[in-house]
């Protein structure tokens, strides 16, 4: 057994910021305890660290990086605590302020919307740098409310003239033809998430009053065929459901001046069992081409409660294992 030495430390951490640190009942401050081996304590205005001298100097990082958070208006939350922790594994902590210094655009109600991750970051930086990104990861890593902030963004600067959000109509074990009212009724709840973004950071009547001057567009992917995109920021969502027919037809809809997310979740296909997925043709055909991104998120990315996170993380897990399980069988000459 390998003994190690115990190093204290303390941070100072103002009286105002104690609190939103240490979080309800400790709950934060335990989790960083828990994690990295450490005992922390409150002391005469500053916070005492105990614990092996490498996972104090962690901890005491990430103390030093929450009060500077706090200082530029921020709210520390559990997912800060937890992606904060993660980071210092890797001995990232000071990602947590590169991050926060990209403010994408804000809320109607004011609040700053910026990435919350590297992943993220790098989601957002490639779609500053390329005309067409792909975002792909599992829910909850932020991959279509960022592109909508991104083409607000672009449109509120007149970069673009106008934005397209788009994604297939495909059901869930019902068809669209059950439901009631016209064609625009039938598919807008397919189009649900894409609103309700739209409501969150242009606000609604913002949003109504450039949809009405055909400015903002939000229709199923099958509208889109035998158009030309110019001057557009075009979002297509659930792009895991498009088959390679509709992904050719859509990625070669782009004009001038345009600029295009494909977001999709692998994972979550509602295609028929045995249909390929455009998004995955794509993939492998696309990669190699210049000005053409694709961006991976993982759990580490879920920024939605912890337990979201915790949930795709055993999903990847148990992904993983029946993916090396198979090879092992195919390896084995298995062909049951």
């Amino acid at each position: 057994m390998v003994y190690m030495e115990e190093f204290t430390m303390m941070v100072e951490v103002p009286a105002d910021c104690l609190q939103e640190i240490f979080g309800q009942n400790d709950a934060y401050i335990r989790k960083v305890e828990q994690d990295l081996q450490v005992t922390i304590v409150d002391r005469d205005g500053g916070v005492r660290i105990t614990g092996a001298s490498e996972n104090v100097r962690k901890a005491s990082g990430i103390l030093q990086n929450f009060v500077k958070l706090i200082r530029r208006g921020n709210a520390i939350e559990e997912q800060n605590v937890d992606y904060a922790l993660e980071m210092s594994r890797e001995d990232k902590a000071d990602v947590l302020l590169e991050i926060d210094g990209d403010t994408i655009c804000h809320t109607i109600s004011g609040k700053p919307i910026k990435p919350k991750t590297l992943g993220q970051k790098q989601y957002v930086d490639a779609i500053r740098k390329n005309m067409i990104v792909f975002g792909l990861g599992p829910a909850g890593t932020g991959k279509t409310y960022l592109a909508m902030a991104m083409a607000i963004t672009a449109f509120k600067n007149n970069e673009v003239s106008r934005i397209i959000l788009t994604r297939p109509a495909i059901e869930a074990g019902e068809k669209l033809g059950f439901l009631p009212g016209d064609l625009q009724s039938k598919v807008d709840p397919y189009l649900r998430p894409l609103y309700d973004a739209l409501y969150q950071i242009m606000g609604a009547e913002s949003f109504l009053k450039n949809m009405e001057k055909g400015l903002i567009e939000v229709a199923p992917l099958a509208y889109m065929r035998g158009r030309t995109l110019d001057n557009a920021f075009i979002i297509l969502d659930e792009a895991q459901n498009t088959t390679p027919a509709q992904m050719k037809m859509f990625l070669t809809r782009i004009g001038f001046g345009s600029k295009v997310i494909v977001t999709g979740d692998a994972s979550q296909k509602d295609l028929a069992p045995d249909a390929v997925s455009g998004l995955d043709v794509a993939q492998r055909v696309l990669g190699k081409i210049d000005d053409i991104a694709f961006c991976t998120m993982t759990s580490k990315d879920v920024v939605r409660h912890p337990l979201v996170q915790k949930i795709v993380k055993a999903y990847e897990n148990y992904e993983a294992r029946n993916m090396n399980r198979k090879k092992a069988q195919s390896r084995n000459g298995y062909r049951g």
